[in-house]
């Protein structure tokens, strides 16, 4: 039988595992809330029962000695700690936990340099701060790091995806100095490995064949982006879901701390990007699903709404713009409701462009092929008229999955 590349997303709400064959064309796939799994979603526990469970239906709708290579990406900037025999040690601390002890975030703030992606009381870094206080804590991994290695014999490695806001460097490729001086313990922290380096061997547990290459993987979000198939210089993903993120793929890092724009290192190239609070949730304040379905049907995209918007939830921007006072602009607010929806969108695909310009300014190579993940991927008139405001050529995204991406990932490394 033809061997696949495996996929496994560990995703917020719950983890997928996808096989892919040589040529990239998805095989089967199984899924697993971890709401199916557990009760707790922060309980390691959890995510190795959900692991269990999404192979056990992708094992129903494939026989898994046809596996040979796997990958794992999880959320970016969720860690955990071990103890020495290399079991969990509490709940994880999770990539949207903020950490409120002043005593870490002025340590961070102080010794952490400007273009760093751990100068954040948000930080992974801030957060396996707190976590080597723990009693018993020997180790700090990642989620996706230790996702991995219940697919092994012992404690894996970390990669430079995963390991970015832990305040590892991946222009010099190692755990920095400046490191220690936060009072982090750096003996704590993986040793990490380039994305899409084999960094173990399947043990045989879960139902996986022994012996089978695994690959470092990445953060969820890098993977989503190596999903839609973008794979050259030049090649940008917008998400279009609650918020705005724009990613680019560059021969060199971007970093403007100032725009929150910092580059994630997989293999030889870079992916930079921001993020704008503007988005699907500013839409969703004035429309529904459905109605935003049926009024775009009547907006022709070839031609401007005519109306100046910055379409905001609320006042506070990030990117493109640094302003956390920036108020949402929607006025004047035209009577006519397709009118007023051709404004939003019109307004999120300019500040979408504005953008990407940033990012060229910035460095970054000019779009060459423009690719859209997220809710408003399906909408073709917003699509259209993103394609005309940006002037980029919009590609067909193979998949919107993660684990599709992670899969993509460990392709090379089939036998």
């Amino acid at each position: 039988m033809t061997p696949v590349a495996l996929g496994i997303d560990v995703g917020t709400s719950g983890i997928r595992a996808a096989a892919l064959d040589p040529d990239g064309g998805l095989v089967a796939a199984g899924q697993a809330t971890m709401a199916e799994a557990g009760t707790d979603p922060c309980n390691p526990a959890t995510w190795a029962a959900a692991l269990r469970l999404s192979l056990n239906r992708l094992a129903d709708r494939m026989p898994l000695s046809r596996i040979g290579a796997v990958c794992v990406d999880g959320t970016s900037g969720t860690v955990l700690g071990l103890d020495a025999a290399g079991d969990p040690v509490g709940r994880a601390l999770m990539y949207n936990d903020t950490v409120d002890d002043l005593e870490i975030v002025t340590a961070i703030m102080a010794h952490a340099p400007q273009q760093s992606a751990a100068r954040s009381a948000s930080s992974a870094l801030a957060r396996a701060l707190q976590l080597q206080g723990r009693s018993g804590v020997a180790r700090i991994l990642h989620q996706a790091d230790w996702v991995a290695s219940l697919l092994t014999d012992g404690v894996l490695p970390s990669d430079e995806s995963n390991a970015l806001k832990t305040g590892y460097d991946p222009v010099a490729r190692c755990w920095p100095d400046w490191i220690g001086t936060t009072g982090m313990r750096r003996a704590l922290l993986p040793e990490v490995v380039p994305a899409g380096t084999v960094f173990g061997q399947t043990s045989g547990a879960l139902g996986l064949p022994q012996g089978v290459p695994l690959v470092a993987g990445l953060t969820d979000g890098c993977a989503s982006f190596l999903a839609t198939g973008a794979d050259a210089p030049g090649h940008g993903v917008t998400a279009l879901g609650t918020t705005l993120t724009i990613k680019v793929l560059s021969e060199a890092p971007i970093v403007a701390p100032t725009y929150g724009i910092y580059s994630h290192r997989i293999g030889d190239m870079w992916l930079a990007g921001g993020a704008s609070n503007s988005g699907g949730a500013v839409l969703l304040q004035h429309f529904t699903p459905d109605q935003i379905t049926t009024l775009s049907a009547q907006i022709d995209p070839d031609r401007d709404s005519g109306l100046d918007y910055y379409p905001l939830p609320k006042a506070g921007e990030r990117f493109p713009i640094n302003d956390p006072d920036l108020a949402p602009r929607l006025d004047p607010r035209p009577t006519d409701r397709v009118a007023f929806l051709h404004g939003l969108l019109d307004g999120v695909a300019r500040i979408e462009t504005l953008g990407y310009q940033r990012l060229r300014e910035l460095g970054a190579p000019a779009m060459t092929g423009l690719y859209t993940v997220g809710g408003g991927a399906k909408n073709a008139v917003w699509t259209r008229m993103r394609a005309r405001l940006t002037g980029a050529t919009v590609k067909h995204s193979l998949s919107t999955q993660a684990s599709e991406g992670a899969a993509r990932l460990a392709l090379p490394h089939l036998p």
